[in-house]
């Protein structure tokens, strides 16, 4: 009996622990925790990129307060909400320029020649852009480089560009003099080298890339999430093959092709490089040059890249929402941009441009004067009439006012600023002299039959004068000795 107990609570024990493990692990096959299903699926990859970063348990356990490890600088993938890009190609003939725009930021590249001044300011003042952070002149030619000062003019900028800080022409010099009063001084950048423009990152590809002057182009990408811009300014075949050699990523979404379109410049091997869906050629209407070449033209039409052009599209603006781009043109959108080049081409429909708003022309160093170019007077600097003179009639004179005077120009008569001389009476004509007053007067004697240049002459006794005419004719002769 004791021995049949004993048994029954051994066989009780065992029942119940039995039931204990089917508790714990008794669910059905297959049935999942609900809970943590949830928890995956709402994992977000902005949570999973987060997560990445994060400081390690084993550290945090140390007493770590780091923050988590951010994103590098270089990634600009992720484009905040109401971020904004442009690009504004502007239609400066045969030459370049080019205002871009990334959250309220700008930088200008190239400002076309010194006549075009006035339209880099009157753009600049259109864009409200009254702080640049970055001025780039591509390299030292003019129709790169000579309408940076009118941007200098409207804004100051942080930063200045250029490959080179010395040039022998004038419009470097006022790009340099104007760079250095309000553009911080021209710093040349080395390969590799990367800037901030609001949301999107500029990488320097190619700088003094050979030694023509072409070649020496600063060449640039600008990324703005997953769409990037190459510009190459003159740069052709030694700065691009130069590029080609360094392996840099060259793929872009848009290029500003090459020297306005010249053969020279986008090469098969570099235009394979970027295979741009989109191309934009800055060019002057009937230029001498023959640009775009028609070389050009059949290598973008191989690539399947669509064309936009200047000349016969003015101005070409493109905008970018980090994914996608879109352009606008100012006249013929559907213009056949990749058409071969021939003299019998259809001239596009010219459509007014707007009147540039015109900026005053730097004061100059030293003594001046300011002039009316309509009235053609000329005044002191510190006259009130000056001061008075529309910007578009205003112009700064540095030589002399006898200068302007024989320019054409008068004096105010205001401030005075010279007194044009009385001019001197005219002499009083001298008496007109007789025919004899004028006439050679010789000496003949009483007796004889010669005259005689003085009275001495042959001891003539009581000589008479009487005109030379008047001794002839009384049938003198001249003397031998004193004629």
């Amino acid at each position: 009996m004791k021995k049949r107990f004993v048994i029954m609570i051994f066989v009780l024990c065992c029942l119940f622990s039995m039931a204990r493990c089917g508790g714990e692990t008794g669910e059905p096959a297959g049935s999942g925790n609900p809970q943590t299903s949830s928890n995956v699926e709402a994992n977000t990859p902005d949570e999973i990129e987060q997560s990445d970063c994060s400081v390690p348990p084993a550290e945090q356990t140390k007493g770590s307060t780091a923050e988590p490890t951010a994103a590098p600088a270089t990634d600009h993938s992720y484009i905040p909400e109401n971020s904004t890009f442009s690009i504004h190609f502007i239609d400066v003939g045969q030459a370049d320029a080019a205002l871009v725009e990334c959250d309220g930021h700008y930088m200008i590249i190239d400002g076309g020649n010194k006549t075009d001044s006035n339209t880099i300011y009157s753009v600049l003042k259109k864009a409200g852009a009254s702080h640049l952070d970055i001025v780039v002149g591509t390299h030292a030619h003019e129709d790169h480089i000579g309408g940076l000062p009118g941007a200098f003019h409207y804004a100051n900028a942080d930063l200045t560009l250029c490959a080179t800080n010395n040039y022998d022409s004038d419009a470097f010099k006022d790009f340099k003099k104007y760079a250095d009063q309000n553009g911080g001084g021209i710093i040349i950048p080395s390969v590799g080298d990367t800037y901030s423009l609001g949301g999107a990152s500029i990488q320097i590809l190619g700088v003094n890339g050979g030694s023509d002057t072409n070649d020496t182009s600063i060449v640039l990408m600008i990324t703005y999430g997953e769409t990037k811009f190459l510009f190459t300014g003159d740069a052709e075949r030694d700065a691009e093959q130069a590029i080609l050699n360094s392996e840099a990523d060259l793929s872009a979404t848009v290029l500003k092709v090459g020297h306005h379109g010249s053969d020279t410049s986008t090469t098969y091997p570099f235009l394979r490089e970027i295979m741009p869906a989109y191309a934009v050629i800055s060019v002057g209407t009937g230029n001498s040059y023959g640009h775009p070449a028609e070389d050009t033209l059949s290598r973008l039409r191989d690539a399947d890249v669509k064309v936009y052009r200047t000349d016969l599209q003015g101005d070409i603006k493109c905008t970018s929402d980090g994914k996608t781009v879109r352009f606008s043109t100012a006249k013929n959108a559907n213009a056949d941009i990749l058409a071969p080049v021939t003299e019998t081409a259809p001239k596009p429909i010219p459509t007014p441009d707007p009147t540039p708003t015109p900026i005053p022309d730097p004061v100059p160093d030293g003594p001046y004067y300011v002039l009316n170019t309509s009235s053609k007077k000329f005044h002191d600097p510190d006259c009130g009439s000056a001061g008075k003179i529309s910007v578009s009639n205003k112009d700064y004179y540095t030589g002399t006012a006898e200068e302007l005077v024989a320019k054409g120009y008068e004096p105010c008569g205001n401030c005075k600023p010279y007194e044009v001389p009385e001019p001197e009476p005219a002499p009083e004509p001298k008496p007109t002299q007789t025919p004899a007053q004028s006439e050679t007067m010789v000496w003949i004697p009483k007796t004889g039959a010669k005259y005689h240049s003085y009275s001495g002459c042959s001891n003539m006794k009581n000589p008479s004068q009487v005109t030379k005419s008047q001794a002839e004719a009384r049938g003198y002769t001249p003397c031998k000795k004193c004629w």
